[in-house]
């Protein structure tokens, strides 16, 4: 199980390049990694927003992208796309990149 700053650094890292291929205007992380609540079942939990709005097979790319890099399952969701009732408790516990 990677920690939440080898997960952090590995972003850092290749933020440009998904920046470059992606059109990925923001990236964070939420969830149990930011938390400190992570297990060896946990994903990463990674927030985006983009540029251009994205197709759903670039969304899938991007998602396939990140798993690569951080060798680990993830699970990639669109700030615009995130429900309203969860909104505010997600947003308060993001880390940009």
């Amino acid at each position: 199980m990677k920690s939440y700053k080898k997960i952090e650094k590995i972003l850092k890292q290749h933020k440009r390049g998904l920046v470059e291929k992606y059109k990925v205007k923001e990236i964070g992380i939420f969830g149990s990694y930011v938390r400190g609540e992570q297990t060896e079942k946990s994903d990463v939990d990674i927030i985006v927003d983009f540029y251009e709005l994205p197709d759903v097979f670039d969304l899938l790319k991007l998602e396939r992208s990140l798993r690569r890099l951080l060798r680990c399952k993830v699970d990639v969701v669109r700030k615009p796309a995130i429900r309203k009732e969860l909104r505010d408790r997600i947003l308060s516990e993001v880390v940009n990149i």
